[in-house]
This record gives C-alpha cells, sequence and structure tokens, in this order.
C-alpha cells in the first residue's frame, strides 16, 4: 500500500496538486484518500457501494457517499477534474459501462488515474478469490480504454521486483481450499520484517518503467478533451 502511494505521488502528484475536486471511486477503507489529504492537504471524496467499508473509513477531510455511479446523479456531472481507481476497474465485469459512467462525473479536460493489477500471467486462485475478473497488460488497458472514449496519456509499470513472489503465490494458494484463507495467505507478506524488505526491495525500482510489474499505473484523459456523456 505505502509503495503504491509513493507510485501515485510520482505518476500523478503534479495533477494532484492543481486539482479542484478529486474523487475516489471506490474508495474502500479510504487509504488512497487519507494519503492524499496527509500529503497534499486536500480532501478526496469518495464513493462507495459497502456502508461496512465506509463505516471504517479512515479519512478525516473528505465527504463520502454510499453510491453507486451507475446512478449519474446530476448533482455529480462533469464535476471532477479527477477521478481515481484504485484497484476498481479489475473487479468490474462491464468495464466498458463502468467507465461511461465513470466519464459521466468528469469534467472534459478531467484525467483519469487508475492502478490496476499487472499481467495475465500473474492470474491465479489469489485474483479469482479475490474478485479480480482480469489483470493488465498496456495493451488491453489502452484497448478497453480507448473504446471507450479515453486516451493514456502516461503509464507505468511497477512492482516488477515483485514477480517472483507472485509466481510463487499462484503456486501456493492452490493449496487453500477456502477463499478467505486464499485472499489472506495471498496477501500476508508473514511477517514485518519481510513487509520491511519487500518495501526496500521494491525501492530499488526506478519510475517510470515500462517494461513489467506486478501493478500498472496510468494517467488518462476524455478523448477529444470534452465530456459528451449524458449529453
Amino acid at each position: 500500500i505505502r509503495r503504491r502511494f509513493d507510485v501515485f505521488k510520482r505518476v500523478a502528484g503534479p495533477l494532484i496538486e492543481r486539482a479542484e475536486r478529486v474523487v475516489e471511486i471506490g474508495c474502500g477503507n479510504g487509504l488512497v484518500q487519507r494519503g492524499v489529504e496527509d500529503y497534499y492537504r486536500m480532501p478526496v471524496v469518495g464513493f462507495d457501494l459497502t456502508e461496512h467499508a465506509l463505516k471504517r473509513n479512515v479519512s478525516r477531510l473528505s465527504q463520502l457517499y454510499c453510491y453507486d455511479i451507475h446512478q449519474r446523479a446530476p448533482e455529480f456531472h462533469a464535476r471532477f477534474d479527477i477521478v481515481l481507481l484504485m484497484d476498481v476497474l479489475e473487479h468490474i465485469a462491464d468495464e466498458a459501462a463502468f467507465l461511461q459512467s465513470v466519464k459521466y462525473h468528469m469534467r472534459g479536460d478531467g484525467a483519469l488515474i487508475i492502478n490496476v493489477p499487472a499481467h495475465q500471467l500473474l492470474y491465479s486462485h489469489y485474483d479469482r478469490a479475490a474478485g479480480h475478473y482480469r489483470r493488465y497488460s498496456v495493451r488491453s488497458l489502452k484497448k478497453v480504454t480507448e473504446q471507450n472514449g479515453f486516451l493514456v496519456r502516461f503509464y507505468s509499470y511497477w512492482g516488477a521486483p515483485l514477480i517472483p513472489l507472485l509466481l510463487l503465490r499462484k503456486a501456493v494458494v492452490r493449496l487453500h481450499r477456502s477463499e478467505r484463507d486464499v485472499v489472506s495467505s495471498g496477501f500476508d507478506p508473514g511477517s514485518r520484517l519481510l513487509n520491511f524488505l519487500f518495501g526496500k526491495l521494491a525501492s530499488f525500482e526506478m519510475i517510470p518503467q515500462r517494461v513489467a510489474g506486478s501493478s500498472l499505473m496510468a494517467v488518462l484523459e476524455v478523448a477529444g478533451g470534452a465530456n459528451e456523456c449524458g449529453s
């Protein structure tokens, strides 16, 4: 989580610093919101469908809404100049409908910042148990977003040093029977020391890099610079 926010600062920091209204769709427990609040001293509106997650949300400055973006509430139309999708798109079965609803909430000159798990080769029982439909390459992300009126302005893979560990996880999680065991064992680094060492290892990775990674972060803009959704 800390590494993701470090990459986020490098990839999207200048955009966040200039932003007027930021929303995170699928904000969950608010770790990204809290990071932006603490580092950039600005609120991030949070949308999520899970009331339990919103009740545990750790943000302090930000408004929270139990809201389905497919409702397309008029008060949110073209309201936000930055939309964050941090590890959300991989959970969505109908990417096209979802991205069209995302676009409804964006200003025409706004930016969409996406983080997704990378490389279908790494897809495992952990992904399935966590509710992931897929993992992404730059090519597949560009394909689905361009089909829905977005252009990839910038991208970076990250987490390349962790790829061997994800391949190991792919083998290990097959030994667990319940989905809960798969998720907990697949995400737990094992100890604070290992977590610290993984973090140090990850810090040696140059950002941006375009070769490979366990995750992919991208900045997108609305094609043509005008939000036509809802017209």
